[in-house]
């Protein structure tokens, strides 16, 4: 691990009670829960239609790239590449990574308005050129991460406490879905969401072919649904699906939850709004609990099986395609927004780029943001909605940790 990624002052955070040697900004993620079932709402409170920015068509943005792209300008990079080095030389840890300590004077009012557009409006965004070739991993993490702080607090991502992620191909089975996370192959993602309120993806290199990245508006999704497939809508608001947690648990917890696809906010508001949670493969990965004289949940019906069938092939029908290419970084909102990705095929070793460097494998950095309700965030069907770090995985108290690199 490299220098200053280590803490070791032995503190406790005042304010909430962890201790700040192992959550060194003094909070820690709540991890996956059940949504509080009392909040789930019917299908017969659902709203016919969904408008606004939030349900939007890729054909308005499909030719205009500028709606939703942003190339650093090279004070940009200055002002983030600055704000990295001066965290790297004062030696705290990345878990410590907060807006106080990696100040953007004038890029922040950008990253404000992103995080509103992230929030309330289209919620995706594809910023263009950090320099990942030249910097090196430590610097390009940092600076990531730097800019995350401003959307919205980092979450674990697995049961090892990784808050900074790592999309690479490590050649694990995806065929062993129930206990292989898809992020660490190279197989196809169908759409689904992440377990955060915000997903940020930063490419530091691309793969031979492949890899390629699809959104699709959950709302315009949803607005398609209930015109042609109302049955299908109804089917994904029931609160009878299960998720697999893959092992990733606490002492004491189910290895899977029971909830919605489709969720209303917890807003009594006249104009509530359709929020989503789901993972396909969270979903088909659960034969050790819904099968054999020993199965203690339901397997899949049929209108389950057909409702993912129409789901899938819906989104693609409605998706918006994008390449990221090296320094790229695509932000998402998983509450409004469902994203998929193409199969991939890495360089073969010996293999150069374009520019006749040594090829690198792909690799794509993760951030996992928390949004809270209490900062202006979606109103979730669940208990730690008002939480800085609500969402995520935790596993009892593993802290947080940053690998520079897929382990």
């Amino acid at each position: 691990m490299a220098p200053g990624l280590v803490d070791t002052d032995a503190t406790h955070s005042s304010s909430t009670g962890v201790r700040q040697s192992v959550f060194p900004d003094g909070l820690k993620t709540t991890g996956q829960q059940p949504p509080v079932y009392s909040q789930v709402r019917p299908y017969s409170e659902f709203p016919k239609v969904q408008t606004g920015p939030t349900a939007w068509k890729a054909e308005d943005y499909r030719n205009n790239p500028e709606l939703w792209t942003h190339e650093f300008s090279a004070e940009e990079i200055a002002e983030i590449g600055a704000a990295a080095d001066t965290f790297i030389t004062d030696g705290t840890p990345l878990t410590g990574i907060t807006k106080s300590n990696f100040p953007l004077p004038k890029f922040s009012t950008r990253l404000e308005e992103l995080r509103k557009d992230l929030l309330d409006g289209k919620g995706f965004c594809l910023f263009r050129g950090l320099p990942v070739v030249e910097w090196d991993l430590q610097k390009s993490a940092t600076a990531y991460m730097g800019l995350g702080t401003y959307l919205g607090y980092f979450v674990s991502q697995n049961g090892k406490g990784h808050v900074l992620g790592h999309v690479k191909d490590l050649g694990e089975d995806p065929t062993k879905s129930d206990r292989v996370r898809i992020y660490r192959t190279n197989a196809r993602q169908y759409f689904h969401t992440d377990g955060s309120d915000l997903v940020g993806l930063l490419c530091i290199a691309k793969s031979m072919s492949g890899g390629e990245s699809d959104i699709a508006s959950t709302h315009h999704l949803f607005n398609v649904l209930q015109e042609r497939h109302p049955d299908v809508v109804q089917t994904l608001c029931e609160p009878n699906w299960y998720f697999d947690r893959k092992g990733e648990v606490s002492e004491g917890e189910e290895g899977w939850i029971r909830g919605s696809i489709f969720y209303l906010e917890n807003d009594r508001s006249s104009n509530p709004r359709v929020y989503a949670r789901f993972d396909p493969m969270n979903v088909t990965s659960l034969a050790r609990f819904n099968s054999g004289p020993n199965a203690s949940i339901p397997a899949l019906s049929e209108q389950q099986k057909y409702a993912m069938e129409v789901f899938e092939k819906t989104c693609g029908e409605l998706a918006l395609h994008m390449i990221l290419a090296p320094g790229d970084i695509q932000f998402l909102s998983n509450s409004q927004v469902f994203h998929a990705r193409t199969a991939y095929t890495d360089h073969p070793p010996g293999a150069v780029d374009e520019n006749g460097r040594p090829a690198r494998r792909r690799h794509l950095m993760r951030l996992w943001l928390s949004a809270p309700e209490s900062e202006g965030g979606w109103k979730l069907p669940y208990k730690d909605s008002l939480e800085k770090k609500r969402g995520g995985i935790q596993v009892n108290d593993t802290p947080p940790v940053c690998p520079l690199d897929a382990e």
